[in-house]
């Protein structure tokens, strides 16, 4: 689950739904090989609810000087902080009242906020604390469950805070310090840092059955409370919102694993969210695994790489197209293998080695545009026109 937090009102019980997200999904394109393998793990990816925070936990004084961003971590928070928001929601769920909380940060000068679909999923009044403490009602003008990112409206920001601006997650390495802000249990705006651990990590969503691409992880402290903060590198941009962390033994709070949305997906889906409240992604209709020697041995390839389509979804694009499925497994070594799938080793001019390049290819796509995939298909590589359609309610 996402990193926010619940805070109980007037001692009434209320569940806002902890989603499990190790369950088998038909993804974008879902990885089957890597749903099996975070089901079969005794941990656990969770969204966890928020809880309100102080308004007088703040960033520096206004007499305070701003310090131009050089690099240094004092630096990149004297310079983004008063982008950063804490968001208070009153949730109302079966007849019972809670407050639930979570981070945000401004996208636009006219008053446009960002944070996480979880954090204001349901919410009946959304309040925004910025920087100095003052606080202004928000409505919610666009939400999308796919990618877990929401877009709040005010109706004007406070003197001395200002959007912050937005990095090309395709440009993050591997090993780049990096610094999270957000509400960590409803103490206040708050940093911390780290290294980004990896990247074009698969998500699950948590709320339909598609995966979110290209996410970063990091070993920056994430807890409840932070999502839908900004996790930003050390020139001050903004390279992912900070959505999830990995559980262990039960315990909702950081173990060193965390994943931000990348910058990337809020580029791509941000204008329509605020123009039309919603985002229509594309959607072929195949699940699968990336081929591995096990998939190799089993379907006589002469490669260990590409996207194996395991399923084809009857009435899908991919079955319109043509495309094939895996019939009945096959024991191999013991393991039961899927045999006789296409395996899309290409999509246009772009090589395919695994699932998830294939699911992250696809995701920047749009509903009606045509993609070539080249397929290898009983040992002939064939090439196959799918059109996307928007992915089903």
């Amino acid at each position: 689950m996402g990193c926010a937090f619940l805070l109980l009102v007037l001692l009434i019980p209320i569940s806002l739904g902890v989603y499990a997200l190790n369950r088998g999904d038909r993804g974008l394109l879902p990885n089957l090989q890597r749903a099996t393998q975070i089901r079969n793990s005794p941990t656990q990816i969770v969204q966890v609810e928020p809880q309100p925070v102080s308004p007088t936990s703040q960033a520096p004084e206004d007499n305070q000087p701003v310090i131009p961003v050089t690099g240094s971590l004092a630096a990149v928070y004297q310079q983004v902080s008063p982008g950063v928001v804490t968001i208070g929601a009153q949730i109302i769920q079966e007849g019972q009242i809670g407050q639930a909380a979570g981070s945000g940060f401004i996208l636009r000068e006219d008053g446009y906020i960002v944070t996480n679909h979880h954090v204001v999923q349901g919410a009946e009044q959304i309040s925004v604390v910025f920087f100095n403490g003052i606080d202004a009602h928000a409505e919610v003008v666009g939400s999308d469950p796919n990618s877990d990112l929401a877009i709040l409206k005010v109706e004007q920001l406070v003197e001395g805070s200002h959007p912050l601006p937005l990095a090309d997650s395709n440009q993050v390495m591997v090993g780049e310090p990096v610094a999270a802000l957000g509400n960590p249990f409803g103490l206040g705006t708050s940093m911390s840092s780290g290294i980004v651990s990896a990247i074009g990590r698969v998500i699950p969503s948590g709320f339909t059955e598609f995966d979110i691409p290209q996410a970063i992880q990091t070993d920056a402290a994430i807890n409840p409370g932070n999502s839908g903060g900004p996790l930003l590198n050390l020139n001050g941009e903004v390279i992912g919102v900070n959505a999830q962390i990995r559980t262990a033994n039960g315990i909702e709070a950081n173990t060193g694993v965390g994943f931000a949305i990348p910058s990337n997906i809020l580029k791509l889906v941000s204008p329509s969210l605020i123009e039309q409240g919603s985002y229509h992604w594309p959607w072929i209709g195949i699940t699968g695994l990336s081929v591995n020697g096990t998939i190799a041995e089993a379907n006589n390839l002469n490669t260990h790489q590409g996207a194996y389509i395991a399923e084809v979804i009857p009435g899908s694009p991919a079955d319109k197209a043509g495309l094939v499925g895996g019939s009945e497994a096959q024991d191999v070594n013991g393991i039961q293998v899927p045999v006789g799938g296409d395996v899309i080793i290409q999509a246009d001019d772009q090589p395919i080695t695994s699932f998830d390049q294939l699911l992250s290819y696809v995701a920047f796509k749009q509903p009606g545009d045509q993609v070539t995939f080249t397929v290898i298909r009983d040992g002939q590589q064939i090439q196959v026109p799918v059109t996307l359609e928007p992915r089903p309610e």
